[in-house]
């Protein structure tokens, strides 16, 4: 089974203006569950269609609220993941220059999506016995070009081949050592659908911790990991 990641950002990774940077996405299980939830989304893109100028993205700092719960609600029952990362309480070095912040924020992202993958295998939503890739698909924005490579082995050794911490002398074992692969693929929203479903999720996330960082979210099928 290939499992399947759209994700994208909201915020920005500034902590002089903004409080508050997230991660948010889906991950679907297999090629057909992201054909449907591909098709399904599209179809709820369709319904508000008419309320938008035609070339436009329906993404979410153009929607309504009521229209971007609308879309929200109709992933429901999708798996999703997101990060959120209290940006004031990041150390002080991260910022200094873009390598440090690009390295720090793929470490966020890959522990969150290591967290919400490792959650549904305790859950028994699937047996990492039957992954065999990981195909992460993330807006172009989220990463510099030549952060991508980067980003996957990162994502690599967390997940396929396991990480040692120097600082305590501790190694932590891999989530799917019987992984093959990662593929990591920059996408434009305007072409992928559910990198549109991505920004509405992240989105979401992102106004619900703007009011309360430690928000319990109603819907129970999104796993939250919280930086640092």
């Amino acid at each position: 089974m290939d499992i399947y990641v759209y994700s994208d950002e909201s915020g920005v990774f500034d902590k002089i203006h903004n409080d508050v940077y997230v991660f948010g996405g889906l991950i679907l299980l297999g090629k057909d569950k992201r054909d449907i939830c591909a098709r399904k989304y599209q179809h709820v893109e369709r319904t508000l269609r008419s309320k938008y100028t035609a070339s436009v993205e329906l993404k979410a700092d153009l929607l309504t609220n009521e229209d971007k719960g609308k879309i929200y609600r109709s992933l429901n029952n999708e798996y999703k993941f997101a990060a959120i990362v209290k940006e004031k309480q990041v150390n002080e070095n991260i910022f200094n220059d873009k390598k440090s912040k690009q390295r720090y924020l793929d470490f966020v992202y890959k522990i969150a999506l290591k967290n919400a993958l490792s959650n549904m295998i305790a859950s028994g939503i699937f047996s990492k016995k039957d992954v065999e890739r990981i195909i992460v698909n993330y807006d172009e924005h989220t990463t510099a070009t030549n952060g991508r490579y980067e980003l996957r082995e990162a994502m690599l050794q967390e997940l396929k081949i396991g990480t040692f911490n120097y600082n305590y002398n501790r190694f932590y074992q891999p989530l799917i050592e019987c992984l093959i692969d990662v593929q990591t693929n920059m996408c434009d929203s305007k072409n992928v659908t559910l990198i549109r479903a991505a920004d509405i999720i992240a989105n979401k996330v992102y106004h619900s911790a703007l009011e309360n960082f430690y928000f319990n979210p109603s819907n129970k099928n999104i796993y939250i990991k919280r930086f640092p």
